[in-house]
């Protein structure tokens, strides 16, 4: 490329031309077109200076592939010393474009949840991105894995992008609790490019740019402006016919189908019994009308007239059309597009837009070869040169340079060498999913999460998240975006995993919630046990995956006597919401507990003691009553023996004589799997425990006494809190 040159020559002498020279092949099966050219200061046109074009001698390319590098070499070297000549200037970069005969387009949709709203990140759209190509390599490979082939992946682009699954142009800044995009992904196989590229060195020239010939195409036939409609591009060429759909504002899809212009010309050949450059000759005068003469390969004169050529061709040009309408309808979601735009010669043939359009069910107005009238801003230096459909993927191919500047490079990742399509915008993200190193390893991981159920309800609690790649690029620190250039060494040290979930039973929210039930008119606040799995546990209990956690909602009888410290004996009546009701009977939030109690046989008989007992109790009864609590009480030290029965209000007999107590501090916890509550003290140790079970210690049942705190062992005058999980045994 040069910028600003004089150039030299006959026609071109003395005029100063501006602007960066470019030299583009479009390298065909039938036929090498060179273009040079440039655009002006503004951009909005585009100059072209010279224009060669050379025939292969042999069909050294079958179906836009090499089969013959230094064939082709020869004729690439041909038409770079033609342009040299006519231009008066070497060349020696040029932009090449690979033929869709060995595209490969895989479409996927990829999404991303992050649990709650986050702001959208450069970062979180590039993980996006990557994952959506590692997902459509991942399904082109199975795809084709009928094939040997090494493929590489040469650009991808986001058809849309999602935000809470609805459509968003540009998710940067927007919050979001999911991010998803539809993208298209092409690929080549590593042979095809490898021929090209030799090809092109052998002529003595270093490929500027590559980039792909529906690409090139679109970039002259479908301006931005028109992208927003449902259109079809398809460039007919000699080996393959190429297809792009466009719309709302994108290139939604590429295609391909292996028939076009040479199977016209084959047809031809069979017919006339002429060889294949005699064939392609009569395909072209048969444009002009009339009668064609020829000679077969028998030296025989013969002619065919315009109307029997396209009867002879007709079959094919049907094939075409129905195989052509059928990959649109694919490509654009099972339905006709609005409007096909054909270029290339072999789309020029009388009647193949026709048949196109009736294939696809839309009028025949709207299906059209288009030349001149899609190059309304390129302009020729040279005379004579007629605008047509021919010239649009010549002119694309060099358009595409000032788009964006493709080629392959190499670089090492962790000393694996690489190739690279050259987008210049390639980072160490690129490399890495060229080297398959795996997207996890460039992201922090989380550490494995913990799955479980609370009263039947889901819950998950995430794992921490890990420390991220390590990356150097030549010896310096840098990061997943860090721009990359041939010959670049680059290190990464995989990303790890956090620390996996963890959570105690303590820290659910629920947990050291109450249960208010009324006993005997009295509000009285239980605090909630916990089961995992159906056993009792502490609030220091480890949660594990799909533990099933239960916070139970009710208490028994029982164990709200136990909790309130109320010795019970065979004389109680339990009543629960004004039922009568037993030991076991299930007490839920808000439900109502009375007893009543018979006190044992006494001198002067039974004195009824719970509700209406004062109507029920003679002075005398009562008299003889308080003279034995009494002695009882002082005998006992002022504690209540087994069998001593509390009021309704849970004193005991004597009991409102002694000085008035403080308000007892509740506590539960859980001994040898059974809920104790443990009443009468401001707070409580572990040697409490033993006021409250059945426990010898008098006489030796094992080795040792073994006492446990929450799985640990317990020092004696260690304080116990709401909860806590306590096992008591002896050591056999």
């Amino acid at each position: 490329m040069t910028e600003g040159q004089n150039l030299s020559g006959q026609k071109f002498s003395g005029q100063k031309l501006s602007g960066q020279m470019v030299f583009g092949l479009d390298i065909g099966t039938r036929s090498i077109v060179g273009t040079v050219g440039y655009k002006d200061k503004s951009g909005d046109r585009f100059y072209v200076v010279a224009q060669r074009v050379k025939e292969h001698e042999t069909r050294a390319m079958l179906d836009g592939q090499i089969h013959d590098i230094h064939k082709v070499a020869v004729t690439i070297r041909q038409v770079k010393e033609e342009l040299e000549a006519a231009v008066g200037i070497p060349l020696a970069d040029v932009c090449i474009a690979a033929a869709g005969r060995v595209l490969r387009t895989v479409n996927v949709s990829v999404e991303n949840e992050y649990g709650s709203d986050r702001e959208i990140t450069q970062e979180d759209i590039y993980e996006l991105t990557t994952m959506g190509v590692e997902r459509a390599y991942e399904q082109f490979q199975t795809q084709d894995s009928d094939t040997d082939m090494k493929f590489y992946c040469v650009g991808y682009s986001v058809v849309h992008y999602y935000i809470n699954r609805y459509p968003m142009s540009n998710p940067e800044g927007h919050k979001a609790r999911v991010m998803g995009a539809d993208m298209i992904a092409t690929f080549l196989p590593d042979d095809v490019v490898d021929g090209l590229y030799k090809a092109v060195e052998l002529a003595g020239l270093h490929v500027a740019n590559m980039t792909l010939e529906p690409i090139a195409a679109i970039q002259v036939a479908i301006p931005e402006m028109y992208r927003m409609l449902n259109i079809a591009l398809v460039d007919v060429g000699a080996g393959t016919s190429d297809i792009s759909i466009t719309k709302d504002g994108s290139v939604t899809a590429f295609g391909m189908i292996p028939i076009a212009g040479d199977a016209l010309t084959e047809t031809i050949a069979q017919h006339c019994l002429v060889d294949f450059g005699t064939a392609e000759k009569i395909k072209r005068e048969a444009a002009a009308g009339g009668e064609i003469a020829y000679k077969d390969i028998m030296g025989l004169s013969q002619t065919i007239s315009k109307e029997e050529l396209l009867e002879v061709v007709d079959p094919v040009i049907q094939s075409m059309a129905v195989q052509v309408s059928d990959k649109i309808k694919e490509l654009n979601g099972g339905k006709a597009v609005s409007a096909v735009f054909v270029v290339g010669g072999g789309g020029k043939l009388e009647g193949y837009t026709d048949r196109l359009a009736q294939e696809l069910g839309i009028q025949k107005e709207r299906v059209a070869v288009r030349g001149e009238e899609v190059m309304q801003s390129v302009e020729f230096l040279e005379d004579n040169v007629v605008k047509d459909s021919l010239l649009v993927t010549p002119i694309g191919i060099c358009l595409s340079y000032y788009e964006q500047s493709n080629n392959f490079i190499f670089a090492f990742f962790n000393e694996q060498r690489v190739k690279l399509f050259d987008n210049s915008m390639l980072a160490v993200v690129d490399a890495a999913m060229q080297a398959e190193f795996p997207n996890e390893g460039l992201f922090p991981r989380r550490g494995r999460e913990l799955n479980f159920t609370v009263n039947g309800k889901a819950r998950i609690v995430r794992g921490q998240l890990g420390e991220t790649a390590q990356i150097r690029v030549n010896g310096r620190e840098a990061d997943i975006h860090t721009p990359i250039h041939n010959g670049d060494k680059i290190e990464v040290t995989p990303s790890t995993a956090g620390e996996a979930a963890a959570m105690e039973l303590g820290d659910l929210p629920e947990f050291g919630s109450i249960i208010s039930v009324t006993v005997n008119e009295k509000r009285v606040d239980l605090p909630k046990f916990a089961s995992v799995n159906g056993q009792l546990q502490s609030r220091y209990y480890d949660i594990k995956e799909n533990d099933a956690i239960e916070l139970l909602n009710y208490y028994t009888v029982r164990q709200i006597a136990d909790f309130m410290d109320v010795l019970v004996d065979k004389n109680l009546h339990v009543y629960v919401n004004n039922k009568q009701a037993q030991m076991d009977t299930y007490v839920y939030e808000n439900f109502s507990v009375e007893w009543t109690m018979k006190p044992p046989e006494l001198p002067g008989g039974n004195i009824p003691f719970g509700k209406n007992a004062d109507a029920l109790r003679t002075d005398e009864d009562i008299g003889e009553w308080d003279s034995y609590a009494k002695e009882d009480w002082e005998e006992t030290g002022g504690q209540p023996e087994i069998g001593q029965i509390p009021d309704t209000a849970g004193i005991f007999p004597g009991q409102a004589a002694a000085e008035p107590l403080k308000p007892p501090t509740a506590l539960a916890v859980i001994v040898n799997g059974k809920p104790i509550a443990m009443t009468g003290k401001p707070a409580y140790v572990f040697v409490d425990v033993f006021d409250y079970i059945d426990f010898d210690l008098s006489k030796l049942h094992g080795s040792s006494v073994v006492t446990l705190l929450n799985g640990r062992q317990a020092q004696y005058m260690e304080t116990l809190s709401n909860g806590d999980k306590i096992e008591i045994y002896w050591k056999k």
